[in-house]
């Protein structure tokens, strides 16, 4: 575990495990998450001999609470930065979520052979919000209503989202998580108010069309089919046909948090796709 400064003078939190000469994994959190939201599928990687890496994306976690830099430019700048300071070469970039979309703009920018693959698992990719030239996506007072319930009970909404939607514990028969839900609780409590609000944007409304176009590694999508939080249908079915070496696997039933959910199920998708 370590800090790294950006070049705007932000302390991110990393965490770094395994063999330094080993090929790493890098891991991209979701909002309003941590690097810890991860902690399952880094102790898979590094069981097989990876080393792997996940940060606090800033105003999250244990990163500094900025008040300014809160876009995917931004972002993917401090991704960049973090890949220089750790030399992190043929990496393996997993993006889940808002963090999908933070990686899938970080690979298409990346220096030459930082980047060997990419993963993005319920991602925002290609663009979430509704527009003229995006008529089935999800309307801007959808997330307007996402700032207005974090400026006024950011502890209670949290607590709604892990509880409901997010884990798809909202379900009818659904085997539910108390230790999920406080985790994910736990978690985007410990990040800044103003980074989360701020972020709401940058996830719903970055269209990362050109950042997937611009891919040549290859990328595998998996989505849960029952993802409440970022449909399937308004995101990994278009951003498939995007790229150029592009693989899809969707899961009947799955949530947003499958990963979190179904390690069992996930995982070795994860390693197949890792080694081939």
């Amino acid at each position: 575990m370590g800090v790294i400064t950006t070049r705007d003078g932000t302390k991110l939190f990393y965490k770094d495990w395994g063999p330094r000469d080993a090929q790493p994994v890098v891991f991209h959190h979701g909002w309003p998450l941590s690097s810890d939201d991860w902690d399952t599928q880094m102790l898979f990687f590094l069981s097989h001999g990876y080393r792997v890496i996940a940060h606090d994306r800033r105003g999250h976690g244990r990163s500094d609470q900025t008040d300014s830099g809160n876009d995917m430019d931004t972002y993917a700048a401090d991704v960049v930065d973090l890949a220089r300071e750790l030399d992190l070469r043929n990496a393996i970039h997993i993006g889940h979520s808002t963090g999908g979309g933070e990686a899938a703009r970080y690979a298409a920018r990346a220096e030459p052979g930082r980047v060997a693959k990419l993963i993005l698992i319920g991602a925002v990719t290609p663009v979430m919000i509704a527009s003229g030239s995006n008529p089935d996506g999800i309307p801007l007072a959808v997330f307007d209503g996402f700032r207005a319930s974090l400026a006024a009970n950011r502890a209670q909404f949290f607590l709604d989202i892990a509880s409901g939607p997010f884990y798809g514990f909202n379900r009818d028969g659904a085997e539910v998580s108390q230790g999920l839900i406080d985790n994910w609780w736990r978690q985007g409590m410990s990040g800044g108010a103003k980074a989360h609000y701020d972020c709401i944007a940058a996830f719903s409304e970055t269209d990362f069309t050109g950042d997937l176009e611009a891919l040549s590694i290859p990328v595998l999508l998996l989505h849960g089919e029952d993802d409440q939080v970022v449909p399937v249908e308004i995101t990994a079915r278009k951003a498939v046909d995007l790229l150029q070496d592009g693989t899809l696997k969707t899961y009947p039933g799955l949530s947003h948090g499958l990963f979190a959910t179904h390690p069992d199920v996930v995982n070795p998708d994860l390693l197949d796709f890792a080694r081939a």
